[in-house]
């Protein structure tokens, strides 16, 4: 793939047609656009497993849609995938040829393991390169997938025959919903699980995450209604659960945060999930913005490195807004410098907090692409608005308020915003960021002198080699102004 290509995705999923259009730009995927249309395919086989004409037609007009907006990507570029229900019908390679011939583009039916693989692939680059393993679901319309895995590699995973469209039909035929009715879905789901349950177990996990339609409504209508305080909890499920119940009926839902053509299959979806939570013992799921489609993009690329897609998404930033690297590293090299003396004494020890620094240093000038005037503030901007792929907004915000306090006035305003117990840390780590970053105002290749830096309580010590000072009177100038902030903010820099 040569910089800026245009590449693309599409899920044929049982229920939804997805898909993705994007470029790669500096090392990363951009989603230029996104396209999701309700065929429920699923719904369309029939008692032989064929695929009847209404549910085909409406496919092809879904894909005609489609075709038009990737219409001069090449075919190399575009990866098509067909899932549970073009896995079971038994006319998939008839609809396969006319919907190739409205789309220009070849279609594959994956596997279901496959399937797993590629969801956990678009999952892993939308979280933290974090340590530990981790189990990805994916409730689909005729599927259900659960991965194990551990940063950007699956190691363990399954799909079920169980999903929101096919259990809709089972268990809530014509909308009607019976407490009876929702507690065999359930049973059904634990049923399909347990076939995993011993060997799941077994490998274990730190981290539940949740992916798709499906588990994202469950988690918008948790939240919504103050079931959850975010992603799904099993609480928040069991109220979801007397709620739907006592509707009675699809139509009758009214839950606040469920669309309405969600509204069909929205019981057994929850259903599906609850038995899945009973099972396996979880008490609480993330949910992730990744899936499928974005799995395919990867796996377009190619790219199944250990890498924190965090760093990627930093450098992709750096590079396009030309953030000149010699000055970032620097500053970089010379703030975890810094970092390592004082860490230790002002208790901001730790991966996030040398992770945030570092990211700090390395875009704190990333405004100068707006303007040099109030470019700090230009570079928060950027940094809070930016598509930042593996950061939570928590994270972003956090990197945002380094950049926008390495230079002029410390923002306290907006440090107070921050939990009581992050405020303090991110000051610190902000406090080394602007020394740092005064040390080389002068953006030339001369190293740093061996400084001694002590930190006691809001008090922080620089001792510089005798006479080093004065021989830089513009650098001296640099950190008596600082004196001035640093007070502002409540602390003390001695100068020796």
């Amino acid at each position: 793939m040569e910089h800026g290509e245009h590449l693309a995705a599409i899920d044929l999923g049982s229920n939804s047609f997805h898909m993705v259009v994007a470029r790669q730009a500096q090392g990363e995927i951009q989603i230029l656009d996104g396209l999701s249309e309700k065929v429920q395919l699923g719904a369309g086989l029939d008692r032989e497993n064929r695929l009847d004409e209404e549910t085909v037609e409406r496919a092809l007009e879904c894909l005609g849609r489609f075709a038009q907006r990737i219409a001069g990507i090449p075919r190399g570029s575009v990866r098509v995938v067909g899932t549970n229900t073009l896995r079971q019908a038994r006319n998939a390679r008839d609809f396969i040829r006319r919907a190739e011939a409205v789309l220009g583009h070849d279609i594959e039916v994956v596997a279901g393991r496959e399937e797993a693989r590629l969801i956990y692939l678009g999952v892993a680059h939308t979280l933290a390169d974090d340590a530990g393993q981790r189990l990805v679901v994916d409730i689909g319309g005729g599927s259900t997938e659960l991965i194990i895995g551990e940063r950007f590699e699956s190691t363990e995973t399954e799909s079920l025959h169980m999903g929101c469209v096919s259990f809709a039909q089972r268990f809530f035929p014509n909308g009607e919903i019976t407490e009876k009715a929702f507690d065999r879905a359930v049973t059904a789901a634990r049923q399909e699980v347990l076939s995993i349950h011993a060997n799941y177990q077994r490998l274990g996990w730190q981290q539940v995450v949740g992916a798709s339609g499906t588990i994202k409504a469950i988690s918008l209508v948790c939240v919504e209604n103050g079931w959850s305080e975010f992603g799904i909890s099993m609480e928040g499920m069991k109220k979801a659960r007397k709620r739907v119940i006592k509707a009675g009926a699809a139509d009758k839902l009214g839950l606040k945060g469920l669309r309405e053509d969600r509204q069909p299959i929205f019981a057994s979806g929850l259903a599906i999930l609850y038995g899945i939570f009973e099972q396996l013992g979880i008490e609480q799921m993330d949910v992730s913005s990744g899936a499928l489609r974005e799995g395919l993009l990867y796996d377009l690329l190619g790219r199944f490195g250990h890498e924190d897609v965090r760093d990627r998404s930093i450098q992709a930033l750096m590079n396009r807004h030309h953030v000149e690297s010699s000055q970032a590293e620097r500053v970089c090299a010379t703030a975890q410098t810094l970092y390592q003396q004082v860490a230790s004494d002002w208790q901001i020890e730790g991966d996030e907090a040398a992770d945030t620094l570092r990211w700090g240093c390395l875009l704190h000038e990333v405004g100068l692409a707006v303007s040099h005037s109030q470019f700090h503030k230009h570079g928060a901007y950027l940094v809070t608005n930016s598509d930042l792929p593996g950061f939570s907004r928590q994270e972003q915000q956090m990197v945002a308020l380094m950049v926008r306090g390495h230079r002029r006035k410390v923002p306290l305003a907006a440090l107070a915003e921050l939990p009581e117990d992050e405020q303090t840390c991110l000051l610190r780590l902000c406090l080394v960021l602007r020394l740092a970053v005064r040390l080389h105002h002068a953006r030339s290749d001369e190293k740093v002198p061996e400084i001694h830096v002590q930190a006691t309580g809001n008090r922080l010590a620089i001792t510089f080699p005798v006479g080093w000072l004065e021989q830089h009177p513009l650098t001296q100038a640099d950190l008596e102004q600082e004196l001035d902030y640093f007070q502002a903010a409540g602390y003390q820099l001695v100068l020796a």
